[in-house]
């Protein structure tokens, strides 16, 4: 099929999105938030095949600094997911997505808490999160100055401007830098977890390099609902591209539990 390209206005900044599938009204919608290097191409087409499993149209949109919306503001602030929960709520109300499931994959599932956690959560259908972070935590903190290093001296500026282009060296040390900061180690999001009331689905990789299962303990232990687990053995940060069908499965099963 076919995505439906185009840009949504958040005010003056403009976020290139796709839809795939059902209009808002007539099922829940996938919400798909990208980690923190990612954007709409990086999704590939696992927003498609999902959707073909779940029969859920699905949203994927790049936040301001990503593929090819407008650029950010840096550095970014502490409180950045915060706000970008917040652009959340304005994109759902544009979009008349009353109904959204969730897919959050790293900075993107964090962000995908706030919400549902936040004022508006009621709405959230389901949550879908891959390697969430509701603390830093060294080992991860250690993974991402590594990978400063990485982009100062390899070919990863090369392949991540494919899906960047200008907007590269703004996505990379938007999130590098704020990670790295002083003030982030501190960073923690753990309050918003009891307020949340929507079935729950975490995959988390056994050798991701920027968290552990104490992210996936922590919401289990503090959510407002049960939560299902999936945690993959050799997967590392993006299980929804390492292994692609064992992932696919697994949301698209948990989706059509609830999903009407």
């Amino acid at each position: 099929m076919t995505p439906q390209p185009g840009f949504l206005y958040i005010g003056q900044t403009r976020l290139e999105y796709r839809w795939f599938g059902l209009p808002p009204n007539e099922r829940p919608t996938l919400v798909f938030l990208h980690e923190g290097l990612g954007c709409v191409s990086l999704w590939r087409d696992f927003p498609e095949q999902l959707f073909l499993q779940t029969g859920c149209g699905a949203l994927v949109y790049s936040r301001a600094g990503y593929g090819k919306s407008d650029p950010a503001v840096l550095p970014r602030p502490v409180r950045f997911m915060y706000d970008e929960a917040e652009i959340l709520g304005l994109i759902l109300e544009q979009t008349g997505i009353e109904k959204p499931i969730l897919v959050g994959h790293s900075d993107g599932a964090s962000i995908a808490l706030i919400y549902a956690g936040g004022p508006k959560g009621s709405s959230v259908c389901g949550l879908i999160l891959e390697a969430p972070h509701v603390f830093t935590e060294p080992p991860g903190l250690a993974s991402i100055a590594q990978i400063r290093e990485v982009y100062r001296t390899t070919d990863l500026r090369q392949r991540l401007a494919r899906h960047h282009g200008d907007n590269t060296d703004i996505a990379f040390w938007g999130w590098n830098d704020i990670w790295l900061h002083p003030e982030f180690q501190a960073w923690n999001i753990e309050s918003v977890l009891p307020a949340i009331t929507a079935p729950m689905l975490i995959i988390q990789g056994e050798a991701d390099e920027y968290g552990t299962w104490r992210q996936v303990a922590a919401i289990q232990d503090q959510s407002g609902v049960a939560v299902e687990t999936l945690a993959i053995p050799g997967c590392g940060h993006s299980p929804h591209r390492e292994f692609p069908d064992i992932v696919l499965n697994a949301m698209a099963g948990f989706i059509n539990c609830f999903a009407t």
